[in-house]
């Protein structure tokens, strides 16, 4: 079937169970694309060609035999590289993991195995998941499908460019600022960040902990209900995720009568004259589905990008210690060999050096500095205080509303090397989906438009905890109204 590559894993699980395709097909046709998007997208840092090939062929003998299997068995997935993989390379887009082969799985990839699903690579990310552009990464930049001078957003870039370049059919990401909406965004597909605690963060290679959460980059709504659906729940090996309500088998989509939060301070005259106005558009299309929108104030975002700063390296600086070329990855040309005084010293050191990236060393120094004793209570407590102060600004605000609706980025896709330099700059590419990541919300980025170059635009739906349902209904309604989810890139 010409392009499968480019339909919804749902379509495309119907056409399996109904013997139209078969499952060795369809990864051929995704490993074709592969081979021929890949050079100019670099979206991929590892792809298990044989391995899905074996497993296709072995889902085709148990199709054939009329076996009952799960609903997305045979459907092509690609992971982001910090999600740990038996036996696959998991690197973190870092010198340091380039030859780490996880002992075990994440608990999210035990699900999406149990269901059927084929891994067909790890994708591209800026290094430890630090950035928003996938520039940062060791094994060099991923590229825009829609524009190869431009970014694809990070850090979940690889997993965004490979599923709406077809690719992959799905991918999984992790948002810490908005490493998956932001790239979901700039890609034109659709990225959830789900609830802290509603996926288990078992086996996610940990940058901020209480803030990181999995979660899928998908072709359109549904995929991403169903996608959720199966990683979602509690885990006993991860102590903050939380137990789960069973989900509806379909989305309805209706939103009439639904009140929608505009925060004002997302609308400011610093948003690009494009994002604003087919974020604006947005309104007219929920409003003629009968959706009543409402002004609300969410009036601590402004220091949000400050507070994350702060909170988000110095987590960072505890989790990377453990980086030190004892216990795993890269370790440095032995110090002892070179003739150094303090051999175990200098090769903690110099395995640092030449292990982490610039990104990753300024976080850490960031962070350090930040626990630090005597700026403790400066930087790190405050905050956190401001932290709660953010939260409360959503609680008070969804007392009104139901959902908020924002753009997910103040600009359209960027060129590369635009922003690199100014790390300011950069960080304030995340200004809209920091906070939701400070107070623990879901949230789902969809496109909403096209700018006169062509480049796509995302709006950004914001929940209430463990409220994904009620969110995906409102973001599948604007889905249904609107064709944006079906442009693909040449």
């Amino acid at each position: 079937m010409k392009e499968i590559f480019h339909l919804p894993a749902h379509k495309i699980s119907k056409l399996l169970h109904k013997r139209e395709i078969s499952v060795e097909g369809l990864v051929k046709s995704v490993l074709e694309r592969i081979e021929e998007k890949e050079k100019e997208i670099r979206a991929f840092i590892t792809i298990e060609r044989e391995k899905i090939l074996e497993e296709a062929r072995e889902l085709d003998k148990r199709f054939s035999k009329r076996e009952e299997l799960p609903r997305w068995a045979g459907i092509p997935i690609a992971i982001k590289d910090n999600i740990c993989t038996q036996g696959m390379l998991t690197t973190c887009g870092s010198k340091i993991l380039s030859n780490f082969y996880p002992p075990y799985d994440a608990t999210v990839i035990r699900k999406i195995k149990k269901e059927g699903l084929l891994i067909i690579g790890k994708t591209n990310m800026d290094e430890f998941a630090m950035g928003s552009s996938t520039e940062n990464s060791y094994f060099g930049p991923t590229h825009n499908p829609w524009d190869l001078r431009r970014v694809p957003g990070g850090s979940s870039g690889g997993s965004a460019a490979a599923v709406i370049s077809g690719e992959t059919i799905l991918s999984l990401g992790s948002d810490t600022g908005g490493s998956i909406r932001q790239p979901a965004s700039f890609c034109g597909v659709v990225g959830l960040k789900p609830t802290y605690g509603s996926v288990s963060r078992y086996g996610l290679v940990a940058f901020a902990s209480s803030l990181d959460q999995i979660g899928p980059i998908t072709k359109d709504v549904l995929d991403a209900y169903f996608l959720f659906h199966i990683i979602k729940g509690r885990d006993s090996q991860d102590s903050t995720s939380l137990p789960q309500t069973s989900l509806e088998e379909n989305l309805k989509g209706e939103v009439k009568g639904t009140k929608i939060g505009l925060p004002k301070e997302y609308f400011t005259p610093g948003v690009d004259k494009e994002v604003k106005r087919w974020v604006e558009e947005s309104f007219k299309v929920f409003q003629t589905l009968g959706a009543e929108l409402i002004e609300i104030s969410l009036p601590h975002t402004e220091f949000a990008v400050a507070a994350y700063y702060i909170i988000a390296p110095s987590e960072a600086s505890s989790n990377l210690a453990r980086y030190d070329g004892v216990h795993y990855g890269y370790r440095t040309v032995s110090p002892r060999e070179k003739g150094e005084e303090n051999p175990v010293v200098e090769m903690y050191e110099k395995t640092r050096q030449e292990g982490f990236g610039e990104e990753v060393k300024r976080r850490i120094m960031l962070g350090t500095y930040a626990l630090s004793a005597g700026y403790f209570e400066a930087y790190y407590l405050k905050a956190q205080k401001v932290r709660t102060l953010i939260k409360r600004d959503f609680e008070e605000a969804f007392q009104t509303c139901e959902v908020i609706l924002t753009p997910v980025s103040p600009t359209p896709p960027f060129l590369i090397g635009e922003k690199i330099k100014d790390p300011l700059k950069m960080y304030l590419s995340d200004i809209f989906t920091i906070p939701v990541n400070l107070a623990g919300l879901p949230a789902v980025s969809i496109p909403c438009g096209f700018t006169e170059e062509g480049l796509p635009i995302g709006l950004q739906l914001i929940g209430r905890p463990l409220e994904e349902v009620k969110l995906l209904q409102v973001a599948f309604a604007f889905q249904e109204a609107t064709d944006f989810h079906k442009r693909r890139p040449l």
